[in-house]
């Protein structure tokens, strides 16, 4: 009974050899992030200029950090429980609201973003202080640090939300730096001093599925935009081979992370000593640009099936280079903090979009969307072929990878 869990009344229930599945209301509460990811994409592609640029980037943070928090909360507490269940509940409506304000955050609405996303970092994070015994000193301590970090980088979204323009960006940069810098410190306070690795373990099978989940999130709103674009056009040659090339890209995007990486980090994590260390580094951290590579593709598609003739400008060549470039970058990382060595197929791949992009104002956007899916399927099946389809062949051909790499 819950009562009796020695970990606490609202904590997940750990049992030997079982990984804790992603409950109903947790995927219910992904629901959200599917329209912040649209809103993101959407502002990107009608922003697209330094400064717009830089903005969606500061939102894209806010937007994943609140995410993967809320992911490890639900990770350590029992979302089957009523009192969990609400807080997720209130959470989403916390999330609706961020996620509506996107669009002008940075004009009329961005005190509304700043409350919303403040409220929903506290405030998860001291329903959790409250969850935990007293008797489990360590991780009550953890929570206490890290409320109070949030709750200092609370007072800056706050006043940027207060102030306009360029001061507002400052407000949220500063925020931002202190929330995304406090994990690598491991939230130290006065007193208290840094946390210990002890008290971030998590369930590791459960992080991993949740930010695979993410990840599907987003290759999901690429294919849906997608969709969407495609059917409001003439179905032209030209247009067929955009989409199918869309298409295409985002399937091999799946096929990078998902039939190798994903699987290869669960088992890693599931099995590691020092589970917190892990998550923190490969799911909390390297996980974002992966995810804000599978955006910036979105945005590119958009952009080649509404333009796939004339020449590439600066915002298609950014998208259409750029995306691929930091999924790849993002998940040669995490592949790297799961394995122990670089994937060699993910490294030609990165150097390959690099030089496409000296030739890419000479090509169509619909030439240059083909060449950077093309460049990805490559990538997808030297990693399945280097790696083998057996536990015997992968162990083989992974030595030889590192050796290579």
């Amino acid at each position: 009974m819950a009562a009796d869990n020695p970990r606490g009344a609202m904590f997940r229930v750990i049992l030997p050899n079982q990984h804790s599945r992603v409950t109903n209301a947790e995927l219910f509460f992904d629901l959200v992030f599917v329209f912040a990811i649209t809103q993101v994409s959407h502002t990107l592609l009608h922003h697209f200029t330094p400064l717009g640029a830089v903005h969606v980037a500061v939102l894209f943070l806010a937007v994943w950090w609140v995410w993967v928090y809320t992911a490890w909360v639900t990770n350590w507490l029992d979302p089957e429980l009523t009192p969990v269940r609400i807080l997720i509940f209130l959470m989403m409506l916390g999330g609706l609201v961020l996620s509506t304000t996107i669009p002008t955050a940075f004009e009329g609405r961005g005190l509304w973003f700043a409350i919303a996303y403040a409220t929903m970092q506290v405030g998860r994070t001291a329903f959790w202080m409250f969850a935990t015994p007293r008797h489990r000193t360590a991780v009550r301590h953890n929570a206490i640090r890290i409320l109070t970090w949030l709750s200092v980088s609370a007072i800056f979204w706050i006043l940027g939300g207060l102030a306009h323009d360029e001061a507002r960006l400052w407000f949220w940069i500063v925020a931002l730096t202190i929330e995304y810098i406090s994990p690598a410190v491991r939230f130290w306070v006065p007193k208290l001093g840094f946390s210990s690795v002890e008290a971030w373990a998590v369930e590791g099978g459960h992080m991993a599925e949740r930010c695979s989940l993410f990840v599907i999130i987003a290759l999901g709103e690429a294919v849906v935009v997608n969709g969407a674009t495609f059917a409001e056009l003439d179905w032209t040659a030209d247009n067929i081979l955009a989409f199918v090339s869309a298409l295409v890209g985002s399937i091999a995007m799946w096929w990078v992370y998902f039939h190798k990486g994903a699987e290869a980090g669960a088992e890693r994590i599931s099995k590691s000593a020092e589970s917190g260390r892990l998550a923190r580094l490969a799911y909390t951290y390297l996980h974002m640009p992966i995810v804000a590579g599978i955006i910036l593709t979105a945005v590119s598609d958009e952009l080649v099936l509404k333009h796939p003739f004339g020449q590439s400008d600066i915002r298609i060549i950014v998208s259409t280079i750029g995306g691929p470039l930091l999924f790849l970058v993002g998940t040669i990382l995490f592949k790297h903090a799961i394995r122990g060595f670089l994937q060699l197929s993910h490294g030609i791949g990165i150097i390959a979009l690099a030089a496409l992009s000296w030739f890419a104002a000479e090509l169509s956007p619909l030439w240059l969307s083909v060449a950077a899916t093309v460049i990805m399927i490559v990538v997808a099946v030297w990693e399945s072929v280097s790696l083998g389809s057996t536990p015997e062949e992968a162990e083989e051909h992974q030595s030889t990878d590192r050796g290579s790499a």
